[in-house]
């Protein structure tokens, strides 16, 4: 049996360069044999067969003079969407794998105004997630969290020593041994919903890093639903994995 690098196998088995093989592969987008393809580089056999998952586009919610609301497609980083929206400001940042709101100010008044609501935690943030556990009543978690770098790969964890945190979860369906749970969050700390649903034992399905992996669902069932700021009300549609997801 003969191997190769997974990238160049993707990109001969789809008639695309190299560059563009990798480019899904690092986003999460291709799998094979069940299971979502996490090494570009890693040596496959030369026959295995992939699964391409098309990538959703951006959405725009809402936008006036001084504020632009997207809906993030999940497997696009923040930065990639900034990119494509280079005369606004970048407000909030949603993990690669998270979907929904995301806010840029028009303009530079705008933006001062909008960076201290958030910090004065005066912005409402609601998001939904699929976790593993019976969620049956409401759960106040407010635990602080430290969030270090290695290679440039941000992590974060429960730590005494890192800044204060606090979400509230809010159980809304639960079938066999899954929830589905509506997420507040007063603050915004890097990763802080999956951090505190995996301390609080219901980590989210799809999340390899903090949660639990899943080997039907190649995203984490994350997505950040509504969004208020100052008068504006802001929601994005939960995508169809939250809505006809098989919990059993």
């Amino acid at each position: 049996m003969q191997y190769d690098k997974a990238y160049k196998v993707l990109a001969k088995q789809e008639g695309i360069s190299n560059s563009k093989a990798k480019e899904l592969i690092d986003k999460g987008l291709v799998r094979a044999q069940g299971k979502k393809v996490m090494i570009a580089r890693g040596e496959i056999p030369t026959d295995t067969k992939f699964s391409v998952k098309e990538m959703a586009s951006i959405k725009v919610i809402f936008q006036d003079d001084d504020i632009l609301a997207l809906d993030k497609p999940c497997f696009m980083t923040s930065d990639e969407v900034a990119r494509k929206y280079p005369k606004y400001i970048m407000l909030n940042r949603l993990d690669k794998e998270t979907s929904g709101v995301m806010l840029f100010a028009k303009n530079e008044e705008f933006q001062k105004k909008a960076i201290k609501e958030f910090k004065d935690n005066n912005v409402y943030k609601e998001y939904v997630a699929i976790v593993d556990g019976k969620v049956i009543e409401t759960i106040e978690i407010n635990k602080p969290i430290l969030t270090t770098k290695d290679r440039g790969m941000a992590k974060s964890k429960v730590d005494k020593k890192g800044k204060s945190a606090k979400s509230t979860i809010y159980p809304m369906l639960v079938e066999g041994n899954k929830s589905k749970v509506k997420v507040v969050i007063d603050t915004g700390r890097t990763h802080q919903i999956r951090v505190h649903l995996n301390y609080a034992g219901f980590p989210i399905i799809g999340d390899a890093i903090y949660g639990k992996p899943a080997s039907n669902i190649n995203r984490v069932l994350l997505h950040s639903k509504k969004t208020k700021i100052f008068d504006y009300s802001f929601e994005a549609a939960e995508p169809r994995e939250f809505k006809v997801y098989d919990f059993n």
